[in-house]
């Protein structure tokens, strides 16, 4: 069985924008969704059948998945929904759900009116700890976000679709990062963007001008064998190599600017506590307003 593309529905706008980002993902992939709701309600399911306290956010979140499958199915009535709510905390929920997805989508900043499903540090958590690829996805994402501007400059859907946008660390593992990158790519028909920031390192000195310029052949002809096995796996992509002298975590969100997705790698933490991304990610997740998709790899 496929697996799906899973969005995390916790009844707020970052949430029910994460779940349209999900249903236009899905399609591409040819995947079924899955929308989710964490209830943290009493373990035991009868005693608590009669307890208002317990009722009403059980109700609430039925309403709130019923709603966004009825509005999803009428808009993508191609598209295999299914909604489930998923009696955990939200922290595990989450996780759980990330092990037998495609990818697994949230809402960015979803302070959630119906049990905070991704809030604050359960999100963060998530996305340090999923061994899946996790797609965080603002408020204002829209389908004609995703794409560039009509010749007026009006939004639009019909155009094409915006760059992807990778960031890269030439001296890391970047198979998992790049064949995502590449993949969502090919599925949007978009061109691809490889981003690298490069410096010259504290322990140099100020070099001159001609050392400078060393490190960032260096750098260049690093970036180009690291990509070029991609660009034969996927010939129908076009692929621009971009250069940028700083620290990632300062360059990368502006070099980001206009990519219609931002593909970033996290490191997988093997620890039980703990929601650390690393600087980059954690840059990129709180300064860049369009979807980030965070690939996980050793």
């Amino acid at each position: 069985m496929p697996k799906p593309v899973v969005a995390g529905l916790d009844g707020s706008r970052e949430g029910l924008a994460a779940a349209h980002w999900a249903a236009r993902e899905a399609l591409r992939r040819g995947l079924p969704l899955r929308l989710v709701h964490a209830w943290e309600g009493l373990p035991d399911r009868d005693a608590a059948a009669g307890l208002p306290e317990v009722r009403v956010p059980q109700f609430q979140a039925r309403r709130v998945l019923r709603a966004a499958a009825d509005q999803l199915s009428e808009l993508y009535p191609q598209l295999q929904i299914v909604a489930e709510q998923v009696r955990k905390q939200p922290g595990p929920a989450l996780l759980d759900e990330a092990e037998h997805a495609e990818l697994l989508v949230l809402g960015s900043q979803g302070l959630g009116s119906v049990g905070g499903f991704v809030a604050g540090s359960v999100a963060m958590s998530t996305v340090a700890h999923a061994d899946r690829p996790v797609v965080l996805v603002r408020a204002e994402e829209t389908a004609e976000s995703e794409h560039l501007p009509d010749g007026t400059g009006k939004p639009s859907a019909r155009t094409p679709a915006r760059d992807v946008a990778v960031a890269v660390d030439v001296g890391g593992p970047c198979d998992a990062l790049l064949e995502f990158a590449f993949r969502a790519a090919e599925l949007r028909r978009a061109p691809l963007r490889v981003v690298h920031a490069w410096h010259v390192p504290l322990t140099e000195g100020l070099p001159d001008a001609g050392h400078r310029a060393r490190i960032r052949q260096e750098a260049e002809r690093e970036l180009t064998a690291l990509v070029e096995p991609w660009r034969r796996k996927f010939p129908s992509v076009f692929v621009e190599e971009t250069l940028h002298e700083g620290r990632p975590a300062h360059v990368l969100v502006r070099a980001a600017a206009g990519a219609g997705l931002l593909v970033v790698g996290r490191r997988r933490r093997h620890a039980a506590v703990g929601s650390h991304t690393g600087p980059v990610a954690h840059a990129l997740i709180h300064h860049v307003s369009r979807p980030v998709a965070l690939v996980p790899h050793d």
